[in-house]
């Protein structure tokens, strides 16, 4: 069912972290939607590097439009927000908003202190977290960052 979610985004700008400040780069990127077999692989993978513990998904009547995925012992204090993606269609409605409240509700409700992300370095996905209280990280998870270094690691305190 996770194929039902259309992953599809462009941008023209892409940040990194430069002296702990983000820096905008003008860099065209695309991320084309992804098949059956895309999303098996991009499972199989999540799975195996990021040690997810729970896949939650967001519907519109019968149809998945959006999904998150959790590890709630990151470090014993930290739990991880692994993946986050939601339907092209159905972004900016609230979809990403309530799968991450539901995230938090759960990691905390397990002991966590605070929320880790490695997020896209886009000005959706940052301008998203931003907004939902994640801030830059001092330092990046070792394995996290060996992982994605390209991605801007954030934390929230819960």
């Amino acid at each position: 069912r996770l194929a039902e979610i259309d992953v599809s985004e462009s941008g023209s700008v892409v940040y990194t972290l430069v002296h702990g400040e983000l820096c905008g780069q003008p860099e065209v990127w695309q991320r084309p939607r992804w098949d059956a077999a895309a999303w098996r692989r991009k499972y199989e993978e999540w799975q195996r590097t990021l040690k997810m513990d729970l896949l939650l998904g967001a519907f519109d009547g019968e149809r998945l439009v959006g999904m998150a995925s959790l590890r709630y012992a990151l470090t014993e204090t930290m739990a991880q927000l692994t993946t986050l993606h939601v339907d092209r269609a159905h972004r900016q409605q609230g979809v990403a908003k309530a799968l991450v409240q539901e995230v938090i509700r759960l990691v905390k409700e397990a002991g966590a202190a605070s929320l880790y992300v490695s997020a896209t370095p886009s000005a959706s996905a940052l301008g998203f977290y931003r907004s939902q209280g994640f801030e830059l990280v001092d330092e990046p998870h070792p394995q996290l960052f060996e992982l994605e270094p390209e991605d801007i690691h954030m934390v929230k305190n819960l």
